[in-house]
């Protein structure tokens, strides 16, 4: 069985979205990023902590245990 021909569509994305995204994507856009005070990865600089989500992670983990453990040791 053959398939039907596609007629030329429209693009989806309008040509301007397209050109900033590219952009964004070359560094016209890119926002300074902080270096990470543990590891030393990329990290947001929005953040007061300078972390990368990974140690970000582990910081909120360490919380965890922290909490679970103090009323055990009581």
């Amino acid at each position: 069985m053959k398939r039907k021909s596609t007629p030329n569509l429209d693009p989806v994305i309008a040509p301007e979205i397209l050109e900033g995204a590219k952009r964004g994507i070359a560094g016209g856009n890119a926002r300074a990023a902080a270096k990470c005070v543990v590891c030393g990865a990329e990290a947001t600089t929005d953040a007061a902590d300078q972390l990368c989500w990974v140690c970000r992670r582990l910081k909120i983990s360490a919380w965890r245990d922290v909490e679970q453990q103090l009323p055990a040791q009581e």
